[in-house]
């Protein structure tokens, strides 16, 4: 499996390159002049911003900046704003933010998901079964947007059991319900998965061979099926997790959390070519990680993959 696991981080390099180099191109191509942006409606003066385009190397050829952006990379420089602030800083404040959210939110998702899908996978074609289904359709057809002000409405605005904005981030409690929003959708779909999964297994030749055997309910349950019925439900929470980080523009919006979601907003907004891809280098590296870190979760579900 080491084996595995460096060769896959060597097929990394070439797959992060194209990816950064993609992300640089549209970024420092397609927005137009940044620094034109900053003074908005007024006229700028020719020379100051000349000068702002040589200090930033904004009057360098495209591939040339690229190089010298990722020269800086290796060394962890990000970059500086056009404010002046660091890159670096800037993600420094709002990821943990994003990523104590989205740990809260693959928490519900896996817990409240994988819950209802064995419950209901367990009880295929019966009231319960439709229970849930109707339930994570319904979710499903809700748009995030609609969800967040509905839940901040009834739980924050009416009942007052919640926080309708996050004013501390570090307080779990006031996540929660941004958590709760955040994970709704995909709580619906890893609940539809592991349905399908677990009444897929129910039937399958090792259940029989199990029972046959006369082992208990709880370890056949607890041990055989749902190991196996986990493995496309590890896939999907895995992927999940890039999507919640870099997704979460709209739920941070309604709570108001300064997170990476907020960050990123507002850089697309003012035209942060630097920050823009600063954070989005850094969601592709936590998505290829967390994909190699899935395969390698398949072989401790499933003791017949093996990698070689």
């Amino acid at each position: 499996m080491g084996r595995y696991a460096a060769r896959r981080l060597l097929q990394m390099i070439p797959i992060f390159i194209g990816t950064t180099l993609l992300i640089f191109l549209m970024v420092h191509i397609l927005p137009g002049d940044p620094v034109r942006a900053i003074y908005g409606d007024k006229a700028p003066d020719p020379a100051q911003i000349a000068q702002i385009k040589r200090e930033y190397g904004f009057d360098k050829p495209v591939l040339e900046q690229y190089v010298h952006y990722m020269w800086n990379l290796l060394q962890g420089d990000f970059g500086k704003n056009l404010a002046g602030r660091p890159v670096t800083e800037l993600m420094s404040e709002a990821f943990p933010v994003t990523l104590r959210l989205t740990l809260l939110a693959i928490t519900i998702e896996i817990i409240i998901g994988v819950g209802l899908g064995a419950w209901a996978g367990l009880r295929a074609g019966k009231a319960a079964d439709t229970g849930v289904l109707v339930f994570t359709l319904t979710v499903i057809s809700i748009p995030v947007f609609v969800l967040g002000f509905i839940a901040r409405f009834i739980f924050a605005d009416e009942l007052g059991w919640l926080p309708p904005n996050v004013q501390d981030s570090t307080d779990f409690s006031q996540l929660f319900l941004p958590a709760f929003v955040l994970a709704m959708l995909s709580m619906a779909y890893v609940a539809r998965l592991t349905r399908t999964t677990f009444a897929e297994n129910l039937r399958a030749d090792y259940m029989r061979t199990a029972l046959a055997k006369g082992l208990p309910r709880r370890r056949i349950i607890g041990v055989h099926l749902l190991r196996n019925s986990l493995i496309p439900v590890v896939t999907f929470v895995g992927t999940d997790v890039g999507g919640f980080i870099g997704g979460a523009v709209i739920t941070e919006g309604i709570f108001n959390i300064q997170g990476v979601g907020n960050l990123l907003y507002r850089a697309i907004q003012t035209s942060e070519g630097s920050t823009v891809t600063g954070v989005v280098t850094v969601l592709v590296l936590v998505i290829l990680l967390i994909n190699l870190l899935i395969d390698l979760l398949y072989a401790v579900l499933d003791p017949r993959i093996r990698y070689a």
